[in-house]
């Protein structure tokens, strides 16, 4: 991969925000949109285009699966090859270090995909009926974060080959046989989920966290 290509971006601001209960696209956070400061965070990082899609002015419209709004994405792309990461806009707490480590292991040329994930804190239970059933080993288990980061031509074939439906693109990748490693992510990159997640994040932006 060449290090002198441009890096692509899909970030992601559509959806219907069910667990939200409402959608997300139009949140603002300190009056600026959730968007704002996840591109903010990919430039700085070193991406240097970035598609924007969902329902926000100048943005590719998004699809009705997640899958769907990144394939609108890469429709956006003229490239043949080289590098894009998608993240959600949801994440606006992401941090420029965490994109360099993406775009660094991606540059190294022996994985077609690259996940920042960071450890899982808790103790993790399987239930069923609102009974435990089992305790899980967490020694080998991670919370996966975004931006994930690709190579152009493997994500687009995964999402030619994939039928199911994903809850992230990395998974769709492995489903074609690509090999996909992980970096250190950041415990402050949170997605906004349900609403009393936005207060949290407010305040950790109003601690100047970067």
């Amino acid at each position: 991969m060449d290090d002198r290509s441009p890096i692509w971006g899909i970030l992601l601001a559509a959806g219907r925000g069910t667990r939200f209960g409402r959608p997300k696209h139009n949140l603002e956070l300190h009056d600026v949109p959730l968007w704002h400061w996840a591109r903010r965070a990919l430039n700085d990082g070193g991406v240097t285009d970035v598609v924007l899609v969902g329902d926000v002015d100048g943005a590719v419209p998004g699809g009705e699966r997640r899958q769907d709004s990144v394939a609108a994405g890469l429709a956006q792309i003229p490239a043949e090859d080289g590098l894009v990461l998608v993240h959600d806009a949801a994440r606006p707490l992401l941090t420029s270090s965490v994109v360099q480590r993406v775009i660094a292991r991606m540059l190294s040329g022996d994985v077609v995909g690259v996940i920042p994930a960071v450890p899982i804190r808790d103790t993790i239970k399987r239930v069923a009926r609102e009974r435990v059933t089992e305790t899980v080993d967490r020694g080998d288990l991670v919370s996966v974060q975004t931006p994930q980061g690709f190579d152009l031509r493997t994500l687009r074939a995964a999402h030619a080959a994939f039928r199911d439906d994903a809850t992230d693109d990395a998974s769709m990748v492995e489903s074609i046989g690509g090999s996909v490693a992980i970096v250190q992510g950041d415990p402050m990159n949170l997605k906004v989920t349900y609403p009393e997640d936005l207060p949290l994040i407010e305040a950790l932006r109003s601690g100047h966290y970067e």
